[in-house]
């Protein structure tokens, strides 16, 4: 009986061991196919984030061929991909990297935007000044009361059209006035009747101008080429400026509407047509004519 017993008690063991080696299997193969997969999905996020870097990269090579402006901030950008991509070539892929790499990803995504944005707004500033400079380097030539140091000031608009950071004019419109007793300004077209010459003009939004006090020059320049009002001489680095009137306003990167008057002496308003140059420090950034009768 006792040996019945034990046979029977042996085979139970054996039945249970057999379910549990079973089971065993059984999560061990469902263990191996889930990490199998999880591999898979990690190797497959790692090859669309050197994939994305490699985009970026070509991104940053394109935007450096097309702007020269901004090169040394794209080429740093560039290679802080360039050394992301590489870290991510020689690791294995596991989560803790992924989701570091992601947020890298995330983050250099974010630069690129900002960049060539800026990028965007640099080219933009330096086409538009550079057609300024276009269209007026002939009254530049025959009209501009400058030093000799006429070369290095074109130098130094060169180097403001790269920054994109330049005040520019836009609006500007000069005409004869009278001031009446009564300080009342009224327009006169006539030589005969004007007494003052007044020069208003806006000053167009621009984000990258340094904010601040803005010193404004006028030169009106009457038909027998004579320079008529204050004609004061102020010195710059490399230039001398003599100027007609002036005003200091404060800007703050949004249009400003500014208006400059300048007196005339006896004789200096005639019949004909003048020339008006509007100048934020040395560097003229505007011009317009008008005639008197």
């Amino acid at each position: 009986m006792t040996t019945q017993n034990n046979n029977l008690t042996l085979k139970i063991l054996i039945g249970v061991l057999g379910a549990l080696l079973l089971i065993l299997g059984i999560f061990t193969y469902k263990f191996y196919n889930e990490e199998k997969q999880n591999k898979a999905i990690l190797q497959q996020e790692k090859d669309l984030i050197e994939s994305e870097l490699g985009e970026l990269i070509t991104k940053y090579d394109n935007a450096i061929a097309l702007n020269e402006v901004m090169d040394d901030h794209l080429l740093k950008a560039k290679e802080r991909i360039v050394v992301l991509l590489d870290s991510v070539k020689d690791n294995e892929a596991n989560l803790a990297l992924i989701s570091k790499y992601r947020r890298e990803v995330s983050k250099l995504k974010k630069e690129r935007d900002r960049l060539f944005k800026l990028a965007d707004s640099l080219t933009t500033a330096n086409t538009q000044l550079t057609s300024d400079l276009d269209s007026t380097s002939t009254a530049l030539n025959q009209r501009i009361i400058l030093s000799d140091s006429l070369q290095t000031q074109n130098s130094k608009l060169a180097d403001i059209v790269e920054r994109g950071s330049a005040l520019t004019a836009a609006n500007i419109k000069a005409e004869g006035v009278r001031v009446r007793n009564s300080g009342k300004i009224s327009t006169s077209t006539k030589a005969s009747r004007a007494e003052k010459v007044r020069v208003c003009f806006t000053l167009s939004p621009n984000k990258l101008t340094e904010k601040g006090d803005k010193d404004l020059f006028v030169q009106v320049i009457n038909p027998e080429n004579n320079l008529i009002g204050d004609k004061v001489s102020v010195n710059f680095d490399d230039a001398v400026l003599t100027y007609s009137g002036r005003n200091k306003v404060f800007y703050e990167n949004e249009a400003l509407d500014v208006c400059v008057l300048v007196d005339a002496a006896q004789g200096e308003l005639v019949k004909g047509n003048y020339v008006v140059n509007l100048f934020s420090g040395p560097k003229m950034i505007s011009n317009t004519q008008f005639e008197l009768k």
